[in-house]
């Protein structure tokens, strides 16, 4: 597909669109638009996507993935919070008929509803696109907070799940450029629903990425590595550095392939009891499973012992040197307490 906008992933570009729109980037909403065409290439690359996939792109900005992603010949369907960025983007991208967007919350739309529109939308598009300005029904705009701990993530997404079924539909890949602030709970929120979702690349702060690919031992292994590892095979493709950011950022990002996995790496009774064991073994980092492990519904010293005598673990071990498997084990013999 040929190139119907100027690049928007040039600091020139960028710096003209948010002076035409007299916008600046809103730390709120953890919002650093892009500035490097090559690392837009590269992203947009990563995602593998070809004229007869779907994607889903959260947080478009101003449009500078969006386009690289439209240019992919790809049905695009991107997700943004700020109200203030619609008509930017139906100016900066409303040009590329195989691209939807849609305002409001991703941890709020419906996804599946989405997906299975965008394809309907790109065909009635023939004669002139199209831009989706409904809202959300009771979408809020979500507060700016700093990223909480991984384990506090687990307490109130996994471990309060039940278990889902996979959900039908048309198969989609997810691209994104994400705020740091809300990077954890977007992708869980995405994985945890059983989506048809066959890839996920994002960009998030260096040392989250560093956390999901963690393997047992070292000090980034935590809640969020087992997760990751659970529903993905998570890999670092490639870093980015501050500087290729408008305002640049205090710390560098890393764009992380994940392939989803069709089949769970470990045989767990269910995913509510796998993930409620994990957060409560990380629930007091660097101390032994003997004493962290009580918090698995109020056990007592005897009853941990004895669970992990079941699970043929060594009381005396950390969470962070176990592994999947091991987590497992836990899992599958706490039901004979």
């Amino acid at each position: 597909m040929e190139d119907i906008q100027p690049i928007i992933a040039r600091r020139e570009v960028t710096t003209r669109i948010l002076q035409a729109f007299h916008l600046r980037a809103d730390k709120n909403l953890g919002q650093n638009f892009l500035v490097e065409e090559s690392v837009v290439s590269h992203i947009a690359k990563a995602t593998e996507l070809t004229p007869e996939d779907t994607v889903l792109e959260i947080g478009p900005g101003i449009g500078t993935l969006t386009q690289a992603l439209a240019m992919t010949g790809a049905s695009v369907v991107s997700v943004e919070l700020d109200k203030r960025l619609i008509p930017v983007l139906q100016e900066t991208v409303g040009a590329y008929k195989n691209v939807r967007i849609v305002q409001g919350d991703i941890l709020k739309v419906n996804i599946p509803e989405i997906i299975e529109s965008v394809k309907a939308n790109c065909k009635d598009t023939e004669a002139g696109n199209k831009t989706d300005r409904t809202v959300a029904e009771n979408v809020k705009t979500i507060s700016g907070k700093p990223e909480t701990e991984d384990v506090a993530q687990m307490n109130r997404s996994n471990i309060e799940l039940s278990e889902k079924k996979a959900v039908s539909g048309i198969p989609f890949k997810v691209c994104a450029n994400l705020p740091y602030y809300i990077t954890t709970p977007i992708i869980m929120y995405l994985l945890e629903q059983k989506l048809p979702l066959e890839r996920l690349v994002v960009m998030v702060q260096k040392e989250v990425a560093e956390r999901m690919i963690a393997q047992p031992g070292g000090r980034d292994y935590g809640a969020i590595s087992v997760a990751m590892q659970y529903y993905t095979e998570p890999k670092i493709a490639f870093i980015v550095k501050a500087g290729s950011f408008l305002p640049a950022p205090k710390v560098d990002s890393a764009v992380l392939v994940c392939k989803r996995r069709t089949v769970p790496p470990v045989d767990v009774p269910n995913e509510k009891t796998f993930f409620k064991v994990v957060a409560a073994a990380f629930s007091v980092r660097r101390k032994m499973l003997t004493n962290s492990l009580k918090n698995m519904g109020g056990l007592t010293s005897e009853q941990v012992k004895a669970w992990l005598e079941r699970a043929g673990i060594d009381g005396k071990r950390r969470a962070e040197t176990l592994s999947l498997e091991e987590f497992a084990a836990l899992a599958r013999t706490w039901k004979a307490n």
